[in-house]
């Protein structure tokens, strides 16, 4: 461990000179346990798609920058039934984990 680190309390945070927080300093440990969680997040942008009623399909492909075409193709699929897949708002368990490992998301992402 680094003896900045070491001489910091667990959870230190740096201040700018304006006040504003900079930086934490956290235990490795710590940090990795929080970004395990981060997995689960939901990028602003796919939230607001969905605010403004694209299905969360639509919405992380559209924030993914994929074409209906190239998601059918990871799923093969043809593009018509991935559209028709992509507008429902009821996917099937199995439907849903194929969707999101061929958007390269967590099915609870896609939820």
């Amino acid at each position: 461990m680094s003896t900045l680190a070491s001489a910091l309390p667990k959870g230190t945070t740096i201040i700018e000179k304006d006040g504003v927080p900079d930086y934490v300093v956290l235990p490795y440990q710590e940090f990795l346990r929080l970004f395990d969680k981060a997995e689960a997040l939901i990028p602003n942008d796919v939230v607001s798609r969905m605010v403004d009623g694209d299905t969360a399909a639509k919405a992380w492909r559209e924030h993914l920058g994929m074409t209906q075409t190239e998601t059918a193709t990871r799923l093969g699929i043809t593009q018509a039934a991935y559209s028709k897949l992509e507008n429902s708002t009821r996917l099937r368990p199995s439907s849903r984990r194929r969707l999101a490992g061929a958007l390269g998301i967590s099915t609870e992402q896609l939820v």
